[in-house]
């Protein structure tokens, strides 16, 4: 199976075409995206069959991409118009499973005292919270007032305790209709770190993206749909390293027009060599950029309040 190095879906269809050396669509997997603004563009990789399933890694469902360009330095007014894109495509998500009035649990996983790792800790102490007002003080409260709830689990080295087993009791529990997960997640660029939002209907599958798999949360191991929020925040070394390599190799054949070894050494995927050449006793090196503090904070508020509005 692909190595893909990326929680990304369309990365990961980027990846199966470039190792396959094909152009067209692949079988079981559609794909469509949208120019919303200057800076804002909406992709969809559809998962149709278990054969899209077996080529990309990723469960049966809906991809959507929200890439935001210039978030580092984006204004109030920028961050609105991105969280607006959020409210659209998650409300749209959210009609397809459960009903305007039900129950939804928000979990913002990863570790607050990480920043690359602190996305969903941070949405969730944002996230507008109704359901123990619904519950104690319901005369104060609009009647058609959604009850929300939400959770930051921590992690397994701070907790002991499994982020599956931590949700499934609150779900047993608290009775949800439907859970919504905020991840930080690895991609292969460092271009979309904190510029990039992925909703998924399918759930998500914690720290797969950087070779730390914990228990998924989705429909299969909680009974109720999941939908997944994640931004990536961190790119491996290796990934960066062969990044670059093809960036050299697009300089030399700019200056030399054509070079057949040039040509056949970027075709090929040299992730595993590169890899295997930069191992420091065993380590996985994950790179992420100094300025991730502005830039979480600034992605933050965008996802906090493209789900506040949907919800």
């Amino acid at each position: 199976m692909i190595d893909f190095r990326t929680d990304l879906a369309d990365e990961r269809q980027d990846i199966y075409r470039k190792i396959n050396n094909i152009q067209e669509d692949i079988p079981g997997i559609e794909t469509e995206s949208q120019d919303i603004s200057e800076n804002i563009r909406v992709g969809r990789v559809k998962i149709l069959d278990a054969q899209g399933e077996e080529k990309l890694g990723k469960p049966v469902g809906t991809y959507i991409t929200i890439d935001v360009k210039k978030l580092k330095i984006a204004s109030d007014d920028d961050i609105q118009k991105a969280s607006e894109v959020v409210t659209a495509e998650l409300t749209k998500v959210l009609e397809k499973h459960i009903d305007k009035k039900d129950d939804i649990l928000v979990v913002g996983l990863g570790n607050g005292y990480v920043t690359p790792d602190s996305l969903g800790p941070k949405v969730v102490k944002e996230v507008d919270i109704t359901r123990h007002f619904l519950k104690y003080t319901p005369q104060y409260i609009d009647p058609n007032t959604r009850p929300v709830s939400a959770v930051a689990p921590g992690v397994l080295g701070t907790t002991g305790i499994e982020t599956m087993e931590i949700v499934q009791g609150i779900v047993e529990n608290v009775k949800p209709k439907l859970v919504i997960v905020i991840d930080s997640l690895a991609s292969k660029s460092i271009e979309r770190i904190s510029s990039t939002i992925q909703i998924a209907d399918t759930g998500i599958v914690p720290g797969a993206g950087v070779d730390n798999t914990r228990n998924e949360l989705s429909q299969k191991t909680l009974g109720i749909p999941v939908i997944a929020i994640g931004v990536p925040m961190v790119v491996d070394l290796a990934t960066i390293t062969d990044n670059c390599l093809d960036i050299f190799i697009d300089n030399l054949q700019k200056e030399s027009k054509s070079n057949e070894i040039l040509n056949r050494l970027k075709e090929q995927s040299n992730y595993d060599e590169i890899k295997s050449a930069l191992s420091i006793k065993e380590f996985n090196m994950i790179v992420t950029p100094k300025e991730i503090d502005e830039l979480i904070e600034n992605m933050k508020d965008v996802v906090v309040r493209g789900i506040n509005f949907a919800l």
